[in-house]
């Protein structure tokens, strides 16, 4: 299981942009590198980062090898209305991680 870690208001008021924060502890391996026993390290990255908030999206990346373990991402939004705020993401695998926000508009 990845650890994520989200910044974002609970609470906002109508028409107010807000800042969203989010990290998740993934390795990253490009499938590039050799291990100290000199064989190379398996690829393991994720590929897709969606954001949705209440409902349609409102951010999304499709990952390459190249960035680096530990993504953060900072983006904004506008506080429409109240409802969930959910973070997900997608390895090569097809496994996801997800976590959920509510925000209160106000």
């Amino acid at each position: 299981m990845a650890t994520i870690r989200i910044a974002a208001p609970d609470t906002a008021s109508a028409g107010e942009v807000i800042e969203l924060k989010a990290l998740i502890q993934h390795p990253m391996e490009t499938g590039y590198r050799s291990g100290p026993d000199g064989k190379r390290i398996e690829r393991d990255i994720i590929e897709k980062f969606e954001v949705t908030y209440d409902g349609e999206i409102v951010f999304e990346a499709d990952l390459q090898p190249g960035i680096a373990a530990n993504p953060i991402f900072t983006f904004y939004t506008r506080a429409t209305a109240s409802g969930p705020i959910v973070f997900r993401w997608t390895d090569q695998d097809g496994e996801s991680w997800s976590k959920t926000h509510d925000l209160t508009v106000e």
